[in-house]
């Protein structure tokens, strides 16, 4: 390709995709990104792109990827994202460009059957419950007839089944070449699949699992990349940050301690004292979740581990670790099973030392759930250390998502990850917005501090879900207040509510379209990759602008560490990360070219704060009111479009029909 044009003619009115998809849609803000990956690629080049909502970025890069002829290295935010790339949107574009260019699926080593650890579970009988035995024979009926491992296959089985810890590996207790089953390794397999491919798709979690921990095999396909394409960018900063955490918990405790049991029943049956520093692990550890309090907290550690009981437990925990470790030193030798055991347990003696005596630039803090709890160290800042890995790979970085940039600038998001002076650009959604859809600002809400704010909410909302005639998604920033709008709510309205926390996601999101009126109640999962197209969404209500909750304690840490540092945290952290999950938020409501429907903003700080204005500046040109009647009046329009008969989008033949899902916005 020699110039934009040449990149932008693939998605053309001629081009290979136009050729191979019916009802093929050229987009100018597609092909413009189409020209920037490509040119990024071919100049070994970084970019930074936010595409809003039907664009088509999927394609905009996956296109130039193939096109490019070298290897590209794509990953996305999810795994359910991944496996469409993989087995939807890749296929189509090979296709379409008629290309033989190799594509291979890569996941983390937890989504693959370790046939070794199964044999090992069949074998120890360690299972007495008559669902988990239950699992495990349709894992092992599924394990000889599998072709890939991965246990998204095998849909009978919980994907948070108890059995899943049992049959599957980690870096820690993987034997790697001395296992007995190595040839046959599921992981090594696909890891064999993604050496030789010419496009491989990962996720997020992977690609940074082996940036930081270098535990995933996946490091080694980046010296041959010509380019990385990272899907979904918004999630970067947080993701990295967990990543480049250090974390101690009693789950990773629990389970060295049962798998260095095994090894030691086997390989070292004479070293008693050894078993007994094992029991006195577990001991410790269950004591220290006790002695945390209640489930749910997630404060900084400085909070408690003064207190006596605390401080005892720690002090114990490390004693304890130090003379497993002494012990497994000397055992070692006997087998690779207690070989790795012993480096585990220098790993997380590390760990507790580093806890101990903290880096600079890091907070600790912990986490406690119902019966287990975690101690995490975590950087304030990434950005040095993100930017090692970019410098230390001289490929193309391509960093899209819908949600990057806070008003039309990105220095928020490149200067968390460190990355200087990349090609940047801006492309706002083609939808029609201005004619297709409206913001509501509801008068007279009180501030959201107010006791009475959900209350007022709920009220501010009747009349708006009575107008969509149902067909709404509530968006809430806690749990706390969707559960108190989810109790006013019941007796007010006449339609079906789905509450996040009834069924799963996927389950609330079918049920939301069969039913076509129901009010969906969600919080954090549903601001993000859900998408409903068509009339079963038709008004989108957010409760506040969301700010993070300042009693987190990496956020409190970062507030600091900025004003230490004479800075403004709310304009240069808080304000910005509020934007980007506001717009989130806000692409629920417009996922096509016909959709339609009403934005209600509840939050006053939209109108009576200098900052709302950032807000609206970074949202979509839509037409803004604060009177309920004028939202009744735009429904009532819609109403009597979607009657018309001279209205194309819904009087579309069946072949239109047909395209239409086979083309699903361009991806």
């Amino acid at each position: 390709m020699n110039d934009d044009q040449d990149w932008k003619d693939l998605l053309g009115d001629s081009g290979p995709l136009a050729e191979a998809i019916p009802g093929f849609q050229v987009r100018q803000q597609q092909q413009e990104m189409t020209a920037a990956v490509g040119n990024a690629i071919k100049n070994h080049s970084a970019a930074v792109i936010e595409a809003g909502t039907g664009v088509g970025k999927t394609f905009a890069y996956l296109v130039p990827a193939l096109a490019s002829g070298g290897r590209v290295i794509v990953s996305t935010g999810t795994k359910t994202l991944q496996d469409q790339l993989f087995a939807k949107d890749l296929p189509v574009v090979k296709e379409s460009l008629k290309t033989d260019s190799s594509i291979a699926l890569l996941k983390g080593r937890a989504n693959y059957l370790c046939t070794y650890r199964l044999n090992r579970a069949q074998s120890e009988g360690r299972f007495d419950d008559r669902r988990t035995l239950t699992h495990l024979q349709r894992i092992a009926d599924w394990e000889v007839m599998t072709f890939r491992g991965d246990i998204a296959e095998l849909g009978s089985v919980p994907k948070d089944a108890e059995v899943w810890q049992h049959v599957t590996s980690t870096a820690d207790n993987c034997l790697g070449s001395d296992c007995e089953d190595y040839d046959t390794c599921f992981v090594v397999k696909a890891r064999r699949e993604a050496q030789e491919a010419d496009v491989v798709v990962v996720n997020h979690h992977l690609f940074f699992a082996d940036l930081a921990l270098k535990e995933e095999g996946f490091g080694e396909l980046l010296p041959s990349a010509n380019a990385v394409i990272l899907d979904e960018a918004h999630q970067l900063p947080e993701i990295a940050s967990s990543f480049f955490s250090e974390t101690i918990s009693s789950r990773q405790l629990l389970e060295l301690s049962k798998d260095t049991l095994a090894e030691v029943l086997v390989g070292a049956s004479d070293m008693g004292t050894l078993k007994d520093s094992l029991r006195e692990l577990d001991k410790c550890v269950m004591d220290l979740r006790l002695a945390m309090d209640k489930p749910g907290l997630r404060e900084p550690w400085y909070k408690i581990k003064a207190k006596p009981a605390i401080e005892a437990g720690i002090v114990d925990l490390e004693r304890i670790l130090n003379t497993i470790g002494e012990a497994l030193k000397i055992a070692s030798d006997r087998s690779k099973g207690l070989e790795s055991c012993y480096d585990r347990f220098l790993i997380q003696i590390e760990r507790l030392n580093n806890l101990n005596d903290p880096k600079a630039e890091t907070v600790q803090w912990y986490e406690t759930y119902t019966r287990s709890f975690s101690l995490v160290s975590t950087p304030l800042d990434i950005a040095a250390t993100f930017k090692k890995h970019l410098e230390g790979w001289p490929c193309a970085w391509i960093l899209t998502s819908a949600t990057i940039a806070v008003g039309s600038s990105f220095d928020h998001f490149t200067k968390r990850i460190g990355m200087e002076s990349p090609k940047e650009l801006l492309l706002d959604s083609p939808f029609d917005y201005w004619h297709h859809a409206l913001l509501y600002a509801p008068p007279d809400m009180p501030e959201p501090q107010n006791v009475d704010y959900v209350s007022a909410l709920v009220d501010a909302s009747i009349p708006v879900i009575n107008a969509s005639k149902g067909r709404t998604f509530m968006l809430f920033t806690s749990y706390r207040a969707l559960n108190e709008a989810a109790e006013l709510l019941r007796n007010e309205i006449d339609y079906p509510i789905l509450v996040q926390g009834d069924s799963s996601q996927a389950e609330m999101i079918e049920n939301f379209r069969k039913l076509g009126n129901a009010v969906l109640l969600g919080t954090n999962s549903f601001w993000e990759g859900v998408d409903v197209r068509g009339e079963a969404l038709s008004c989108v209500i957010i409760d506040k602008l969301p700010f993070a909750s300042p009693g987190d304690p990496v956020l409190e840490a970062r507030i600091k560490s900025i004003r230490e540092n004479g800075g403004n945290p709310f304009f240069e952290y808080q304000l910005p990360q509020a934007v980007i999950a506001l717009k989130q938020g806000v692409g629920r409501l417009i996922r096509d070219d016909n959709d339609t429907g009403v934005l209600m903003i509840c939050d006053p700080r939209l109108r009576t704060k200098s900052y709302g204005s950032t807000f609206l500046e970074s949202l979509p040109r839509v037409p803004k009111t604060s009177k309920i009647e004028v939202v009744e009046r735009f429904f009532e329009h819609i109403k009597t479009l979607n009657k018309g008969t001279d209205k194309k989008t819904k009087t579309k033949t069946d072949a239109d029909e047909k395209a239409s899902e086979k083309q699903e916005d361009q991806t």
